[in-house]
């Protein structure tokens, strides 16, 4: 045990300046493999001097290391089992039980004894519990070692001489050496009789020393005396010193006992302080002035008293929504004062939605501005008046909204409800008035009554009119002679529409958008779908070439736009409640004039494309509304190509003598024209034609080149373009077979060249290829009619001669062919004539 003693000092305790006092080898209960475990009792060598407990296991290196630590003062109870029975095991409680089963009961018992020493000499007050442990072991007076260390028992003297350092000579001790062997000149040579020599001088040396302490024999006594003195005043000290550690430990204690104190008095007024700011937070959110109360309670909504109505209700939001943590909230004070706020929201909200509700009726029964037909121009009634005298109470209808969504939602659907009528009323008598330039008629004046409203009803009954009137044959169709067309609008009527329709679409964007921009901040419609400024889905421009449209929109364009225009579906769905009768009054207005002239659907196309385009959000209720009516344009635009199409395949040449084909004079006179002499037809030359005035008002490629000048659905035109000319270039050849009166190779000769010139005077890129086919066509015409009419004139004789041919080669004898006459003098002169 003492070679261990040692190592575990040397390897483990050197190295922390501890000193090793007990040692107990030591295992688990239960354990099958057993490792090498130890349990150390240990001082520091620093000072104040303080206990410890380690255990010491080895590792895999096979080196001893400390595996815990534990402070003696934490140590709470010593279970030594059995008090009357012999046992080997035994607890050691600190934060919890530790079990231990000792190698044998003496190093068990003596291991005991040590800590029982190591307690009374540092903890005094604070022993822990030692139970179950023979009396005899638990002695205060333990064995002592020169400067106060224990020595556990069960370890003899020996070890500890053992274990004590080797004393090395002083320097005066090594001089008095050097100079004794310096006297005797055989203390090398011969050790024995320098030995020998030592022994001698010592021994008289001794007997002096007994004489001359005999011959002092007084003074031995007195010094005796005096050692006794020094004994009993050293006694007197011990004690004084036992008193003072006693005493000292006692402070030891006290003091440690009041830093203990200090910690829980440092950590109480922490909690107080922390609890003092959450009570200040917690009154500070839910503080709300008296003042307000009375507001909010007896509100007065006139405009010039709703400053302090609006404060004390962001006041009563503010503390409604005021973030309290969840462990705060079942106090009774907070429950309380919710309550409070809660009677005081529900009794604000009433008054609140009473009073907008009144409001919002009241603006819907009041006519407003003055209608479009008050004014000398056309023009749709603002209501920028409502909207000023609502806009202030903006902030407590967005209150509504956080605190009381369902009130919400019944003051908007109010809102609605009244404004609808409002804008219906003035869209339809907007419209009517739109359609009566057009028509003929004189613009109507009145007070806005039922009868004058009835009265503009009768203009869209005039353009039906005119539209039943060229149903059917009487269309305007290129393969119809221009005769047989129906009532069309002239080339100033229709310009008039343009310039109408472009009001109307303008008239109506300042409306619609002032109208979308009030709702938005009315009713804060941006802040629960789409947070202000977000990107909405942009729809799509309908039509078929959705392609151009959408590559209008350049990133600089969609960089500029306003974030109140990002509109969500919530705004689309209000503003569709508020106009409810736009989309079926431009859709009307669209079909009507379309109905009336089938021209009109170029100018409706185009005037829709452009504002559906430069559109700053497509994703807007009039974006959508106008994409509608661009589809319903679009399909219009469709149908009526479409039939110029198969008025094309179906057209049919009922003169008895056929010239220029009606679909190809009808699509545009080239710069010669035609004059009819008799049943002769002149052809005059160009620089001859430059002087007449010819009036192109209806012609086709006109009226399209003016409409689609600068239009960004010029690529739609040219695509109709071509498939317009590839059908008149198809059909020229049928309409050519089909009159029995002309001969086909002069119908084509004549139609090729002039469609061929037509296409060469517009000189549009995409009908290059048609021209080039056109002028080839023409060709092989022409090289037909020289072939067939100026190389074999006499028909007949023609024919005889060949009959003659076809018998001699079918192997007829020469003098079986014979002329026999068929023919009677007079028609033979003829033929021959």
């Amino acid at each position: 045990m003492a070679t261990i003693r040692h190592s575990l000092q040397k390897e483990v305790f050197d190295i922390s300046e501890e000193k090793l006092i007990g040692i107990l080898n030591v295992t688990k209960p239960g354990k099958k493999k057993k490792k090498i475990s130890f349990l150390c009792a240990a001082i520091n060598k620093e000072k104040p001097v303080c206990a410890f407990i380690h255990q010491i296991k080895e590792n895999d290196k096979g080196s001893l290391k400390k595996k815990n630590t534990w402070p003696v003062f934490e140590l709470q109870v010593v279970d030594g089992k059995d008090e009357n029975k012999e046992t080997a095991e035994f607890d050691l409680t600190f934060d919890r039980v530790y079990k231990w089963v000792a190698s044998s009961v003496p190093e068990k018992n003596s291991f005991i004894q040590v800590l029982w020493k190591i307690c009374c000499r540092y903890l005094p007050k604070q022993k822990p519990q030692f139970i179950n442990i023979s009396r005899e072991l638990l002695k205060e007076d333990g064995d002592k070692i020169e400067g106060g260390d224990i020595i556990a028992p069960g370890l003899d003297q020996a070890d500890t001489e053992d274990e004590s350092d080797f004393c090395a000579l002083s320097e005066r001790e090594q001089i008095d050496l050097e100079r004794l062997i310096l006297k005797s000149d055989s203390a090398v040579s011969d050790a024995e009789a320098f030995a020998e020599q030592l022994s001698k001088d010592l021994t008289m040396l001794d007997g002096a020393n007994i004489h001359s302490m005999m011959a002092s024999e007084s003074q031995v006594k007195a010094l005796m005396e005096m050692i006794d003195a020094a004994l009993l005043e050293a006694d007197k000290i011990e004690k004084r010193l036992n008193n003072y550690d006693e005493i000292l430990l006692y402070v030891k204690d006290s003091i440690e006992k009041m830093a203990e104190k200090n910690f829980f008095i440092e950590q109480t007024n922490a909690n107080n302080r922390q609890l003092l700011e959450t009570v200040n937070q917690l009154i500070t959110q839910l503080e709300f002035p008296q003042e307000y109360e009375k507001f909010l309670t007896n509100p007065a909504f006139q405009i010039n008293n709703l400053t302090p109505v609006i404060e004390a209700a962001k006041a009563l939001e503010t503390v409604i929504d005021a973030q309290i943590p969840p462990h705060l909230i079942h106090l009774q004070a907070v429950k309380d004062q919710k309550k409070r706020f809660e009677r005081l929201r529900s009794e604000f909200s009433k008054h609140l939605a009473r009073n907008l509700n009144n409001l919002f009726i009241y603006h819907g029964n009041d006519p407003g501005e003055s209608l479009s037909f008050h004014a000398e121009k056309l023009a749709l009634p603002r209501h920028s008046n409502i909207h000023n005298e609502l806009m202030p109470y903006a902030p407590l209808m967005h209150w509504m909204r956080n605190l009381d969504p369902k009130a919400f939602q019944k003051l908007r659907q109010t809102y609605s409800n009244s404004m609808s009528k409002l804008y219906e009323r003035d869209i339809k008598i907007f419209f009517d008035e739109a359609k009566q330039p057009i028509a003929g008629g004189k613009r109507l004046r009145g007070s806005g009554s039922s009868q004058d409203i009835a009265g503009m009803s009768g203009v869209a009954g005039k353009l039906t009119s005119l539209s039943h009137s060229r149903t059917g044959v009487g269309a305007a169709l290129l393969g119809i002679e221009r005769e047989q067309w129906g009532g069309e609008l002239d080339a100033s009527e229709r310009q008039k529409f343009d310039q109408i329709f472009e009001q109307v679409l303008s008239e109506l964007e300042p409306v619609c958008l002032a109208e979308q921009e009030f709702c938005i901040s009315f009713f804060n419609l941006l802040s629960s779908s789409e947070p202000k400024g977000a990107n909405t889905s942009t729809a799509s421009t309908p039509g078929s070439n959705t392609s151009e449209e959408s590559g209008s929109n350049t990133p600089s364009d969609s960089s500029r736009r306003h974030p109140l225009k990002q509109v969500s579906r919530e705004v689309r769905l209000m503003m569709s409640e508020l106009f409810t009768n736009l989309e079926q009054q431009l859709t009307s207005f669209v079909n009507t004039f379309y109905r009336a002239d089938s021209y009109c659907c170029l100018y409706i196309y185009v005037r829709l494309s452009e504002h559906v385009l430069s559109a700053e959000d497509t994703g807007s209720f009039l974006s959508i509304t106008f994409g509608s009516c661009l589809i319903q344009a679009k399909r219009n635009y469709d149908n009526f190509m479409g039939l110029q199409i198969n008025s094309i395949k179906e057209c049919r040449v009922t003169k008895k003598k056929c010239g220029i084909i009606p679909f190809v004079t009808n699509f545009e006179m080239p710069r010669h024209y035609e004059k009819k002499e008799g049943t002769r037809i002149i052809m005059y030359r160009q620089d001859d034609i430059a002087r007449a005035m010819i009036d192109v008002q209806d012609l086709f490629a006109q009226t399209g080149e003016s409409v689609f000048k600068k239009s960004e659905r010029r690529g739609d035109l040219d695509k109709w373009y071509a498939m317009l000319v590839s059908c008149m270039i198809d059909n020229i050849p049928r309409v050519a077979i089909e009159h029995q009166r002309t001969p086909p190779e002069v119908v084509k000769m004549e139609n090729y060249h002039v469609l061929y010139q037509l296409l060469s005077q517009l000189k549009l890129p995409g009908l290059e290829n048609q021209r080039k086919e056109a002028k080839q066509r023409y060709q092989e015409a022409l090289n037909a009619y020289v072939t067939q009419y100026f190389g074999r004139p006499l028909e007949k004789l023609n024919l005889f001669f060949d009959g003659v041919q076809a018998k001699v080669a079918s192997g007829v004898k020469e003098s079986e062919i014979g002329y026999q006459l068929a023919f009677s003098k007079q028609e033979l002169r003829k033929v021959i004539l």
